[in-house]
């Protein structure tokens, strides 16, 4: 009788809890809400007034670059820029982090872009180029004039680092250092000059700081505030012949879009290896191509990838050892692993974020992230065992808490929110002041009382491509 009682009294089952995260004990579910909210706070939308603002100051920034052309017609006079959403902060192209120079959205600016413009553009396919990939690690190369013109090699002589004489002369290369050293000073030297002679509606420029090979713009237009990462670079069509193995396997991307999208060109951007040479080396980026793969992403993995930015940078800040590009590399291996299925689905968005943390902590402790183009291309091997181990119990403590480390992101997402809002809301007021006592003139009317704004002052604009890359 009495195992008979005990066996009546036996609880009923519990319901199983099939969404908890295994690791931190972190539900699914509450994990998916963070990141939903974490999304509404940083999603960046344009009113009309904002996007407004925007354009004014992106035709600045083109217009300054035709000005910089017209001081040694150095750059191509038609020229295609690439204009990417982010700065190099958030990772967008591939460059040494450690002089990013300390920028905040929201304390520093409310929008970023990063410009790619092109040095030297070869996009015509019977240009003969040289890519002298001897003395450098795998993804970087140099860059040698000696198949171009006697025109060319006596314009950009200045920015080249010559090699002993052969075959009756010397070899330039083409340089990196010089060249942003050439870029950011030319840059300098026409903003001098604007500033000197303001024109009505033009944006107020804040600052202009050198980073590394970077040149970094900051404007005001109206009430927005703009940062611009700008790069010179070397531009190309088609493909690398180092990276033809890539194109044999089997991507996420294949039959959403075509081969020729996908490899529509490449770039070499200013950034050394380790091991390798600063003043002739220069690194391969597949900027072109990672527009067009960002298209065949899903939703639930951009919205991951954005919260683990925020959540991990902060981080990951001390050493500058890694950079968020490696974050995107291992969500482009992500998509090439995980089944489209799998990827799409909304409720799948804490995954997403835990195996990328995962995948990170992986790279670290193994000291190996391959670059998705070049995998034999280790992006991690030069880090020293004990920064490597660092920054991989810094992820750790991450991992331990995912929850708790939302919640903080979503907090600084909405301090930066609401500083910015204070911000905006007294530039509006300035401005409303401004045009009370002026002529009543709107920005848009008196912008195009600018000169820079005139057809005629940028060169080749008309024929600059503009690409915006929502992939920050």
């Amino acid at each position: 009788m009495a195992s008979s009682s005990v066996a009546n009294c036996k609880p009923a089952a519990a319901k199983p809890l099939t969404d908890l995260d295994f690791r931190s004990g972190a539900r699914i579910e509450e994990l998916n809400k963070l990141i939903q909210e974490f999304g509404k706070h940083e999603m960046r939308e344009y009113d009309d007034q904002r996007a407004l603002e925007v354009h004014t100051a992106k035709d600045f920034i083109f217009s300054m670059l035709g000005l910089v052309q017209k001081l040694d017609n150095k750059l191509p006079i038609a020229n295609e820029y690439l204009l990417l959403s982010g700065s190099v902060r958030e990772g967008v192209v591939d460059l040494n982090p450690d002089y990013f120079g300390d920028y905040a959205r929201g304390t520093d600016y409310d929008v970023d872009f990063t410009l790619l413009v092109p040095a030297l553009k070869l996009h015509d396919r019977n240009q003969p180029v040289t890519l002298d990939m001897r003395h450098s690690a795998p993804c970087h190369s140099w860059f040698s004039l000696r198949l171009f013109s006697q025109e060319v090699i006596d314009k950009w002589k200045d920015c080249c680092s010559a090699t002993e004489p052969s075959n009756g002369g010397p070899s330039y290369y083409f340089s990196p250092t010089k060249v942003a050293d050439w870029f950011a000073q030319s840059i300098m030297v026409v903003i001098t000059e604007i500033r000197k002679n303001p024109q009505r509606g033009m944006p107020r420029i804040e600052k202009v700081e050198r980073n590394g090979t970077v040149t970094t713009v900051l404007l005001t237009v109206g009430s927005s505030r703009l940062l611009y990462d700008i790069i010179p670079v070397v531009s190309f069509k088609g493909w690398p012949a180092v990276a033809q193995n890539w194109l044999t396997e089997n991507h996420f991307w294949d039959g959403k879009i075509t081969e020729e999208e996908a490899i529509s060109g490449f770039y070499l951007v200013p950034s050394c290896s380790p091991v390798g040479v600063p003043e002739n080396e220069w690194r391969l980026a597949f900027s072109r191509s990672e527009v067009q793969l960002k298209k065949c992403i899903s939703v639930p993995l951009i919205q991951a990838f954005q919260a683990c930015k925020a959540v991990i940078s902060r981080l990951l800040s001390r050493p500058k050892a890694i950079s968020l590009y490696h974050l995107r590399t291992l969500m482009l291996w992500a998509c090439d692993r995980l089944p489209s299925s799998y990827l799409f689905q909304e409720e799948n968005a804490a995954h997403f974020l835990l195996g990328l943390i995962d995948d990170l902590s992986h790279c670290l402790v193994n000291k190996s992230c391959p670059n998705y183009f070049l995998p034999q291309c280790n992006m991690f091997e030069h880090l020293s065992d004990e920064t490597a181990m660092l920054l991989a119990r810094k992820l750790s403590s991450v991992r331990a808490d995912p929850s708790g480390h939302l919640e903080t992101a979503i907090e600084h997402a909405k301090a930066a929110n609401k500083l910015a809002q204070e911000l905006r809301t007294r530039a509006a007021a300035a401005v409303a002041l401004q045009s009370s006592q002026g002529d009543g003139m709107s920005m848009e009317s008196k912008y195009k009382d600018n000169h820079l704004a005139k057809k005629n002052s940028t060169v080749g604009d008309r024929k600059s491509r503009k690409i915006y890359f929502s992939f920050s």
